[in-house]
This record gives C-alpha cells, sequence and structure tokens, in this order.
C-alpha cells in the first residue's frame, strides 16, 4: 500500500466505534469515546520518552485520528483536555496518563499511587481540600501503559465444549487461591493461569466430576484507596481497571517479565488447556463499577477520559447502588459499547464459554429502577456472539429494589439466594437456634423442598399470560443453587462459626455479613487438641457438610461449588476474604483423611447426579401420579411413608422430609431415587413408601452418616425401614 495512503494531511476514513484498528505494519486508526473533552491526545512511550499526538477529528463523541507504529509491544496512553469542574462531576486532568478503555494489553500491575488521582491528595490518599484542587503531579512515568497485542493465536483445534445446562456442575475459584498451595504443580506456575491449566489441576478437576470453572475476576484490576492505606489488596479481583486486558499478576512471572502479549498468550493456553480437559470457562466479570470509586477515588482511564459519560451521576454527584462509592452508568450508549464489546472480545478472542455478572441489577437500571428489558440486558441476550453462552447473573445490588431473583429474561440463569439461605436454615441455623432455646427456628421442610424441586416459585413468575399449562420460559437449570461462594463463610466455616471472625481484614470485625445462618455445633471455631467433646463435634460438623453437599447436588437446579469445600477448606470464620491474599484465602491441598473422605463424598453425589436423569429435569417438576410415575413427577412424604398432608408442611417442628424422585423410563437400570433428610437432634426411624409406590428392593446408595461411601454396606434395605442418623440424608435407588 503506497505510503502517502496514511499521510495525515489526508483525512481517514472516520471509525464507528472506539478502539485500535491497524494492520501488520501497525498502521490504521484510533478513537476513544469522551464526548465532553475538549482534546485528547494519544502518547507513545518509547523508553523513557513519551511522544505526544493530538487526536485531531471528532465525531459522535469519538476522538480519532490516523496512527502508524502502533505494533505489538507498543506502550500507549491518554491525556485529556477538558472542563475541570469538581462539583459538576467534571474531571479533566491533563497530567494524568490514562489507560485506553478498549486495549487488550496492560504494561504492569500497579499500586494505588498518589499520581493517579486527579485532585491533590495526602499520604494517606484522602483528598486534601474540601474543595478538589487539580493536582499537577504528572503520572506519566508511574501510571500503567496500555499495551498493543497481537490477537493471533495457535488454538490447535479448540472445541469449546458446550455442557448443556442440564449437565453443568459450576466450580468456583480463584485463579491464585486454587493453584497456590498445589504440591503437584511447578513451583513457578503456582499461582497462575499456567499453574490453573497444568494436568494435575485438570486431572483433579475431572476426578471430581465438575464440568464449568467460574473463575473470580481475572480482568486487569487496581485496589481501593482504603485497602492501600491499610496495607492490603483487593485478592478477589472486584476492582476492574480494564474490561480488556487480562490481570497480569496471575501470569508467571516469566510472561510478566516478556509483557502483555505473553499474559494474555498464558490465559489463552489455559482456556485451550481447560477445553481440552472437557471443562467451560466461564469469568465472573464486574460491569457494575470499576477501580476508580466514586467521588474521591483515582482517575485511571473513563473518569479522567469523560466521568459523566462512563458514571452514574445525579447533577455530578457519583450514584452509588453497587456498595463502592460509584456505579458505571448503564444509560450511556459508550458505556454499552464498551461492555458489549468486552465481552465479544472474552468470546471470540479467548475462547471463554460464559458469564457471571456480578451486581447484575444494575447493568438493567436506568432512573426509575430495574428493568428486565433494559437496553444492554436486551442486546446481550439478543447479541448473535454472546446469546449461545451461558449467561449468568447476581440478580441483585444494594440500591432500592435491588433484589431481583428471578426477574432476569431468559437464557439468563440466576444465583438463587433463597436456596442458599433456606438450605443453610434448615441444616444450620433452625438447628442452632433449637440448641439455644428449644424452640424451631427459622428452617422449614416446605421451603426446603421448594428449593429441592427447582424453585418454580421464583424461576416462572415473569412467565407471560396465556402459556399451557405446565409450561414456563425458563427452566429448573436457571436456579443457580449454592449454599456457599466466594463471599461469606467457606461449607466447613458454616458448620464451626456462628459468628464473623474479620478481624484481620483491619475494620474491627465490621464488614461482613452478620446474616450467615449458621451452627456451630456446640463450639465456636476450632477445638483444642485435649478438648474431651471435640471428636463428638468433629464428627458431627462433618456429617453436617456432608448433607448440605447432599442437598445441594441432588436438588434440580444448576449446582455450583466453591473449591475448597469438598476438602474442608476453612478461613478461620473470616466470612469477608475478599482482602486476604495468603493462607486464609488459598486451598489446603494437604492429604488429611478427612478431606479426601469429604472429597469422596463429592464425587459420589456426582456420580449420582449423572447416573440419575431425573434429578435433571428440562422443565418444572409436576406433583407425582402414583398410577403412572415419570421422571418430570416429585413426591413428598413423611418419616411414616405416608404422603405430606397440608397441616405437616405448616408444622415448624418438622424436621425430617422425604423426596420421591421417579425414574426416566425405558432406560436401562433406571431407578427411582427416595432422599430422605432430617434435620432432627435424634437418629430417626423412617419407613419407605408403601404401594401403590415402587415395591421393588430398595439399596442405600448413601448415606451421610458415614465418613465416606466407601462404607456402605452391601444388599438391600431388608424391612423397608431405614435408620436416618440426627442431621442425616440417606439416598436409596429403588428398582421400579
Amino acid at each position: 500500500m503506497p505510503a502517502d495512503r496514511f499521510d495525515r494531511a489526508t483525512p481517514p476514513v472516520a471509525p464507528t466505534s472506539p478502539g485500535l484498528v491497524v494492520d501488520e505494519q501497525g498502521r490504521g486508526t484510533f478513537a476513544v469515546a469522551a464526548p465532553r473533552a475538549r482534546a485528547v491526545d494519544l502518547c507513545l512511550r518509547q523508553g523513557a520518552a513519551e511522544h505526544r499526538q493530538r487526536l485531531r477529528h471528532y465525531d459522535g463523541g469519538l476522538h480519532w485520528d490516523h496512527v502508524t507504529g502502533m505494533t505489538p509491544g507498543t506502550r500507549y496512553g491518554l491525556r485529556v483536555d477538558g472542563p475541570w469542574d469538581p462539583g459538576s462531576g467534571m474531571l479533566a486532568n491533563p497530567r494524568k496518563l490514562l489507560l485506553d478503555p478498549w486495549a487488550r494489553g496492560v504494561s504492569h500491575s500497579s499500586p494505588l499511587l498518589s499520581a493517579f488521582f486527579p485532585f491533590e491528595v495526602d499520604a494517606m490518599l484522602d483528598r486534601r481540600d474540601e474543595v478538589p484542587q487539580r493536582s499537577e503531579v504528572d503520572s506519566g512515568d508511574s501510571a500503567v501503559w496500555s499495551v498493543v497485542v497481537d490477537d493471533a493465536f495457535d488454538w490447535q483445534d479448540d472445541l469449546r465444549p458446550m455442557v448443556d445446562w442440564g449437565a453443568t456442575v459450576l466450580y468456583e475459584l480463584h485463579v491464585k487461591g486454587f493453584t497456590r498451595l498445589h504440591p503437584e504443580l511447578p513451583p513457578e506456575q503456582r499461582g497462575t493461569y499456567a499453574g490453573l491449566g497444568h494436568p494435575a489441576v485438570t486431572g483433579y478437576l475431572r476426578d471430581l466430576g465438575v464440568t464449568s470453572i467460574e473463575l473470580l475476576p481475572i480482568h486487569a484490576a487496581m485496589d481501593e484507596p482504603h485497602l492501600t492505606r491499610l496495607g492490603l489488596t483487593n485478592y478477589w479481583g472486584y476492582s476492574t481497571m480494564s474490561y480488556f486486558a487480562p490481570e497480569p499478576s496471575l501470569a508467571t512471572a516469566a510472561a510478566q517479565q516478556a509483557g502483555a502479549q505473553a499474559v494474555l498468550e498464558e490465559v489463552k493456553t489455559m482456556v485451550r488447556r481447560l477445553h481440552e480437559a472437557g471443562f467451560e470457562v466461564i469469568l465472573d466479570v464486574v460491569y457494575n463499577h470499576t477501580a476508580e470509586g466514586g467521588g474521591d477515588g483515582p482517575s485511571l482511564s473513563l473518569r479522567g477520559l469523560d466521568n459523566l459519560e462512563y458514571y452514574w451521576t445525579d447533577h455530578g454527584v457519583p450514584q452509588d447502588v453497587t456498595g463502592t462509592g460509584g456505579t458505571l452508568g448503564p444509560r450511556s450508549v459508550h458505556t454499552m459499547d464498551l461492555v458489549l464489546a468486552s465481552l465479544r472480545y472474552w468470546v471470540q478472542e479467548v475462547h471463554v464459554d460464559g458469564f457471571r455478572f456480578d451486581l447484575a441489577t444494575t447493568l438493567g437500571r436506568d432512573d426509575r429502577g430495574f428493568r428486565a428489558d433494559h437496553p444492554l440486558l436486551r442486546a446481550i441476550v439478543t447479541d448473535p456472539v454472546l446469546r449461545d453462552v451461558k449467561l449468568i447473573a447476581e440478580p441483585w445490588d444494594v440500591g432500592t429494589g435491588g433484589w431481583q431473583t428471578g426477574n432476569f429474561p431468559a437464557p439468563f440463569a440466576e444465583w438463587n439466594d433463597a436456596f442458599r439461605d433456606d438450605v443453610r436454615a434448615f441444616w444450620l441455623a433452625d438447628r442452632a437456634a433449637r440448641e439455644r432455646t428449644g424452640e424451631p427456628g427459622i428452617g422449614g421442610v416446605r421451603d426446603l423442598a421448594t428449593r429441592l424441586a427447582g424453585s418454580s416459585d421464583m424461576f416462572t413468575r415473569q412467565d407471560p399470560p396465556g402459556l399451557p399449562e405446565g409450561r414456563s420460559l425458563r427452566a429448573p437449570w436457571a436456579s443457580i443453587n449454592y449454599v456457599t461462594a466466594h463471599d461469606g463463610f467457606t461449607l466447613r466455616d458454616l458448620t464451626a462459626y456462628e459468628s464473623k471472625h474479620n478481624e484481620a481484614n483491619g475494620e474491627d470485625n465490621r464488614d461482613g455479613t452478620s446474616d450467615n445462618r449458621s451452627f456451630h455445633h456446640g463450639h465456636e471455631g476450632e477445638l483444642p487438641p485435649g478438648d474431651p467433646r471435640r471428636e463428638e463435634i468433629e464428627a458431627a460438623r462433618r456429617r453436617t457438610a456432608r448433607s448440605v453437599l447432599a442437598t445441594l447436588l441432588l436438588a434440580s437446579g444448576t449446582p455450583m461449588l466453591t473449591a475448597g469445600d469438598e476438602r474442608g477448606r476453612t478461613q478461620r470464620g473470616n466470612n469477608n476474604a475478599y482482602c486476604q491474599d495468603n493462607e486464609i484465602s488459598w486451598v489446603d491441598w494437604r492429604r488429611t483423611a478427612a478431606a479426601e473422605r469429604l472429597r469422596a463424598t463429592v464425587v459420589r453425589l456426582l456420580q449420582l447426579r449423572g447416573e440419575h436423569p431425573q434429578l435433571r429435569a428440562p422443565h418444572f417438576l409436576r406433583p407425582a401420579d402414583p398410577e403412572q410415575l415419570d421422571a418430570g413427577q416429585i413426591a413428598w412424604f413423611d418419616e411414616t411413608g405416608a404422603p405430606m398432608a397440608h397441616e405437616e408442611w405448616m408444622d415448624p417442628a418438622r424436621h425430617v422430609l422425604v423426596m420421591l424422585r421417579p425414574a426416566v423410563h425405558g432406560r436401562e437400570g433406571a431407578e427411582h431415587l427416595l432422599v430422605i433428610l432430617s434435620g432432627a437432634a435424634e437418629a430417626t426411624e423412617v419407613r419407605l413408601p408403601e404401594a401403590p409406590w415402587p415395591q421393588g428392593a430398595a439399596k442405600v446408595l448413601l448415606d451421610t452418616a458415614l465418613e465416606s461411601p466407601e462404607d456402605l454396606p452391601p444388599g438391600p434395605v431388608g424391612d423397608r425401614t431405614v435408620t436416618v442418623a440426627p442431621g442425616g440424608v440417606v439416598v436409596l435407588g429403588i428398582a421400579p
């Protein structure tokens, strides 16, 4: 192509969207959305020197120009000249080097520095003056720079696993926390993307039986001011700096040293290897706020470009429905364009299989509140790239009307907090209340049954009128069933603590929820080795953990496990370990007998789920017809074998529930499943249902009274009665 084709005197064709578009020689166009900026400079870093190029053209909110020399590895940034009027939310400061919001790579990970703030701050990063004064400190020498990368990669015929929703088992993990202490990883790969793709890790996950790996955020991030003051970091990563670039600190030291290209390729290699092992990769994404926080935060990118365009403000005052001080504005077309382009990039170029949207209610807000038909949500579910990947909403935020579980449009699935709360209430909070007062607590069999059956009370309520009976726009898989997640107690801590112990977070134990719905089984925390109660209490805790896992993995819906729960991981009572990048948060891989037995229980439960398709019914369940049982039905009984009566559902003192899931007709080896759940304080004799219910020989498939599924005695149940341990679950298979 002739060189004069790109002469700066020749106006190029205007780009229609932001970003850098160049050929192999680094020639093309660059554009950035900043409608209120008077001028934008593109700054190139060459050694210690910075070369600036004014973007001369402006169209439709985009500042743009022709560029040359933008080859892979080039470091660049932006400087903005514009109004300085903090009272109106205008914070342009040309002394601040800003990230390109569409950059695919960043130069390095950085702590939060005072030079990054648009106004003057003191040593504690607090604003010096009530009326902010524009900072005259230039951030160029300390800033994180955007880096040009080459998206070409050898995917080696990579294929997406395309796991059907009905077969999906989610496993939430942190890249560093899951691999940092893994003894079978090479030391240089521990805590990294490369470590997560290592055969020692993928083999463990395959043996466990999960299908889809949900990664805590891996977008490039930066710590918040209050954590910097405390000498802590945002370990979880919910403090996004760039929606395209991966976080460098999670890459190997060699990749970090080599630069942004190597970091991106390590991420892609991780995805490819997880796919080769059969796993989907789901990214936790944070499009509701950024590392720039609220009005007292730094200018890293969007705030310095055009604060009013990208953030939700009211007459210049930041609006906070996220609990972080600020909110990304889903009303702006430029913000929506950024979100959609970021999602498409991770699907098309990094081959991820879906997303979990943090505080997703925020993405559907306008001035009147949440709308399921919000333009951004509609754009996501109808986008030709995004509509075929898994979409998971965390269906709440902290604003008015923020709780929206069950209200997101299909094909979104949603974290089901009611499942979490009701399962915890039955197995933990109710038992804790009875131990303290002798009176029934908050957990009842009615709510537990609703969650076991797929939560149709929540996921069918948005169905339009006129649908045929039994039909819904959604399916049970839309309910992401979970009992623990990254925030809150681990499963082990649910059984060992009733109060949070977050002192290590530096906020005098004020942070984190106090609504834990947990049960310490008679002692707060770990018991000393010589305590005479230790063996009994620890055995009860382990049994409760197994029963909770059985409830989770045998319920209708999509189960999600939290990494390490299958090994009894503890956070020592910390229920908000977002800032603990240490052994509090990292998975403990020591092969203790207790850890291996609990893991074996999870493996067996997932085998049962895979072997019994009635547990994965594609439609919401109907009451069972004793004359014609099929896998789309469900039936409930009490401990006498009689069908549950209306008054029994209302009885707060009832702690035993029997669930029948009929077999799939015509399937070889098909069997009915009978699941007995007992929150009673004493062992309970349960009689199996009488005719016309199943009469075939019943065999015990799982008993949470046993430390390991390998301890099951052989042979069928002899006299049609089963003894269920206090706080226990027994699963029986019955031939049709």
